[in-house]
């Protein structure tokens, strides 16, 4: 007598991204794992009385989107701000932001999202005089997509000590006018952090900002604010198909907010959480890093992976290039550690047996991440360490074979080419030149080259929805004819965000793919995704997630 199951999904196309069985009509779970997964007529064997069984209408059913990249607390506090994604011209900017303030007139300061650089025009930057003729009277701030620049009106440079600058570490600016003070232009978390904190949302951003704890600790109340937002980002993950999260900033905090929600029953997503290390720290303060993993290591909530910045961006000139940036030859960037001091971290995080992900978008920034890396391996010999290189927007030829050989993980986003998904093209473009373009965000050379490439969003930083993402890489074009295309078919896209998250995250065995014995983590789309016309792949939705054989999300 077969097992009944809890729930069957049938009548679906299923994908299910495992090579021995692709495609399946249903599936059936229980106790939160795939019992089966056939035709229909097989899989309805195991339908009991109290079986729940889901029609998917024939649409796709794939595995669980893992989002292998993002900021969950920040992205999930940044839902309340203004978003400015699409606005360009002063008008259209002071119109948004004076009827975003006209509607909450009790904030402290007033915070706005997705300001391209060149929202203003292709030549004007943004300063604090514009933001001024916007809103005078009250502070202001808004932040660039890739939240590594900010702009801020004088009433808020003010209030945060800022107008008059501040000293910063390397790599971090606040920008001087003519009249020698702050343009209004913030370049780094060093530089615009008084400005988070001014607006009351310090706890969020201590993951990202410091990899520290609250001081002093959140009274119940604030722990309890802190868990709603929490709450309120998971939900969007869940309502985008997604079912594991790897985030890219973290701390204790996190952990123990993600622990209470999952006591509650209340975990939509299976959640990473990283210790973050900065480079005003020394190794004794892995021993963070270690007692992080070895508390949480479970298949909802686990730790085991230290995140680290190598550099900047490109559109503020804080990514670390080899050769000096194409529209500013006297400069190559400033990194935030030293090579030497970046491979003491490398092959003592390696040493404790940890993964390390490394932020390196520039050329300069991606090679000195290998060079730790292989220090490591020559220091502490070879393992499956799986250690991973964070967007990696340039990289020059010698060092493509080197993610295979090293067995290091290419961690890259589709939605960050400009040109894609309603990004501009300059003046990121211009910042890179056209002699580096052929190997900028360069997937496909290096997933050619061997390197196993895992997809993501950088949420907030672009759009979560994976889907859009699979869209992007799809239909990534190049910038000039003579550059090499770059893009993916529609299954290495879903891959991107299915198989290949869960290699990063050591659990290929246990989910990325829908698989008898496999954690029960799906979702159900709106229509046949394969049949689907790659510009008309943002028209399939998910309908319905599952995670741990739970449903998550419901249209």
């Amino acid at each position: 007598m077969p097992q009944s199951a809890d729930l069957i999904v049938e009548n679906a196309s299923i994908l299910t991204m495992d090579p021995d069985t692709p495609r399946a009509e249903a599936i059936a779970i229980r106790d939160g794992e795939i019992i089966a997964i056939a035709d229909r007529a097989t899989v309805l064997e195991h339908k009991g009385p109290g079986t729940r069984v889901i029609d998917a209408e024939r649409g796709s059913v794939v595995p669980g989107f893992i989002e292998s990249h993002m900021h969950l607390f920040a992205g999930a506090a940044e839902l309340d701000h203004l978003q400015l994604m699409g606005i360009h011209g002063f008008d259209a900017l002071c119109d948004a932001v004076r009827h975003y303030a006209a509607k909450r007139p009790d904030l402290s300061v007033l915070q706005a999202q997705g300001a391209d650089y060149t929202i203003l025009s292709a030549t004007e930057r943004v300063s604090r005089h514009h933001l001024d003729r916007i809103l005078p009277d009250r502070p202001f701030v808004m932040a660039a997509p890739d939240h590594h620049t900010m702009w801020a009106n004088t009433k808020a440079l003010e209030l945060a000590g800022l107008l008059r600058g501040k000293r910063l570490g390397p790599g971090n600016e606040i920008v001087v006018g003519d009249d020698g003070l702050a343009s209004g232009e913030l370049r780094e978390g060093e530089a615009f952090g008084p400005l988070i904190a001014l607006a009351g949302e310090d706890r969020v951003r201590l993951g990202l900002a410091t990899g520290g704890e609250p001081d002093p600790k959140p009274t119940p109340a604030e722990q309890a604010s802190d868990r709603a937002i929490m709450r309120r980002g998971l939900e969007w993950c869940a309502r985008h198909g997604i079912t594991s999260i790897q985030n890219m900033d973290g701390n204790m905090h996190q952990l123990e907010l993600l622990s209470e929600i999952e006591a509650e029953g209340g975990l939509l997503c299976r959640v990473q959480v990283p210790f973050h290390y900065k480079n005003f720290m020394t190794l004794d303060m892995l021993d963070k890093a270690s007692v992080m993993a070895e508390r949480y290591h479970g298949e909802w909530l686990s730790s085991g992976m230290v995140k680290v910045f190598y550099d900047g961006v490109l559109d503020s000139w804080t990514a670390v290039m080899v050769e000096p940036y194409a529209d500013r030859p006297d400069w190559v960037g400033e990194p935030l550690f030293t090579p030497q001091q970046f491979i003491d971290l490398a092959v003592a995080v390696d040493r404790r047996g940890l993964q390390m992900a490394v932020h390196s978008i520039g050329d300069g920034a991606v090679r000195a991440v290998l060079d730790g890396y292989e220090a490591a391996q020559r220091a502490n010999g070879r393992r499956d360490s799986r250690h991973r290189v964070e967007h990696i927007e340039v990289i020059t030829a010698a060092d493509v074979p080197r993610f295979a050989k090293l067995g290091v993980i290419a961690s890259m986003q589709p939605p960050h080419p400009p040109g894609s998904m309603g990004l501009p093209l300059e003046p990121t473009v211009s910042r890179i030149g056209p002699a580096r373009w052929p190997l900028s965000y360069a997937w496909r050379t290096l997933k050619n080259a061997g390197a196993r490439v895992v997809f993501a969003s950088d949420w907030p930083v672009s759009p979560i929805d994976p889907i859009l993402g699979i869209q992007a890489a799809v239909l990534r074009k190049p910038w000039a004819d003579s550059d090499p295309d770059q893009s993916f078919s529609l299954h290495e896209s879903i891959a991107g965000y299915t198989v290949e998250g869960a290699y990063a995250e050591f659990m290929e065995h246990r989910k990325g793919r829908l698989k008898s014995g496999f954690l029960a983590d799906l979702v159900v789309l709106s229509g046949d995704i394969e049949a689907t016309a790659p510009e008309a792949l943002h028209t399939v939705r998910p309908m319905m997630t599952i995670c741990g054989g739970k449903v998550t999300y419901q249209a």
